[in-house]
């Protein structure tokens, strides 16, 4: 399931929004490096407001800032766990490929 992350994180942040246990698998890229991350988590805009401002090390802080491109949402960590290492395969990175600005 896609939905944007702009509206997901609008949705999420609204005062008396109860989430579903669920987890979402999340494309960044960073303009300023054209570099892009893949990754899952329970709690997507904790995990974004770690890669952009809490972490002091790792790759994710060394092409800051990041962007919200794409987000696909899950009933299972191991379905998340799944799609993430499909989109880190060959054909998974043709897909983010076409879903970055002005590739």
């Amino acid at each position: 399931m896609f939905c944007s992350a702009n509206i997901y994180i609008f949705i999420k942040s609204s005062p008396g929004f109860v989430p579903d246990p669920e987890f979402v698998v999340y494309i960044l890229y960073s303009e300023k490096y054209s570099k892009n991350y893949t990754g899952f988590t329970s709690n997507l805009i904790a995990r974004f407001n770690s890669h952009n401002l809490l972490e002091t090390k790792g790759y994710t802080l060394k092409f800051r800032p990041w962007k919200v491109i794409h987000v696909e949402f899950f009933d299972s960590k191991a379905e998340a766990m799944k799609r993430e290492k499909h989109l880190k395969t060959g054909i998974g990175r043709d897909f983010i490929q076409k879903l970055i600005p002005n590739q």
